[in-house]
């Protein structure tokens, strides 16, 4: 009974957030309404009761995507602009183009959906207990064992790369803009009035 309500909760409130993020006006809460996007569908995940995964979308996505996303917005200085007259021009070749995608998403559900490719073979009724196969140990201590020890370096290796684009990101924001005027104090002392 929690878990259903957890659910709904997690997916309606997903939903609305993605929903803010592509009709929000001003870029800085688009990009914050992406993070509530990302904690929500980890909060998803982690009904599934797969809690690696759920924690890797917040330390990955909410962690260091949607930063990097919030640095770039505030590096570019975007100015807001009204998107209202833009609307009824665009509308109609969207609405198209979702029809269009909509029909060949629910083409490829019955076609595919309805046959089954097992129904007339051998294979139809095997099964395999997977918990008789598992340690004692949770999901997040095997894959975090997998992690550390077979695959070391290229986990050393991207937390770098995402630590040099965080640095980048912040580097790039302080610059000082090259249209900048500056003050040279022995220019104005030196000026002539007429």
């Amino acid at each position: 009974m929690v878990n259903t309500i957890l659910f709904y909760f997690f997916s309606m409130l997903c939903l609305l957030s993605a929903f803010l993020v592509i009709t929000v006006k001003n870029p800085i809460y688009s990009a914050l309404f992406l993070v509530l996007t990302f904690i929500n569908s980890a909060g998803l995940v982690f009904l599934l009761e797969t809690e690696f995964i759920s924690l890797m979308f917040i330390i990955v996505y909410v962690g260091a995507i949607a930063v990097l996303f919030l640095f770039v917005i505030m590096m570019l200085d975007i100015k807001l602009v009204n998107f209202k007259r833009d609307l009824m021009k665009y509308f109609p070749v969207g609405l198209l183009l979702s029809l269009i995608f909509l029909l060949e998403v629910t083409s490829f559900f019955i076609q595919n959906l309805e046959f089954n490719p097992y129904e007339f073979s051998s294979l139809k009724n095997s099964y395999s207990s997977w918990y008789v196969k598992l340690d004692s140990i949770s999901n997040v201590e095997t894959i975090g064992q997998v992690l550390y020890t077979t695959y070391l370096l290229e986990f050393l290796i991207g937390g770098l790369i995402l630590l040099l684009s965080v640095i980048c990101a912040v580097v790039l924001t302080n610059l000082v803009k090259f249209n900048k005027k500056k003050q040279i104090i022995s220019k104005q002392v030196v000026r002539k009035y007429v």
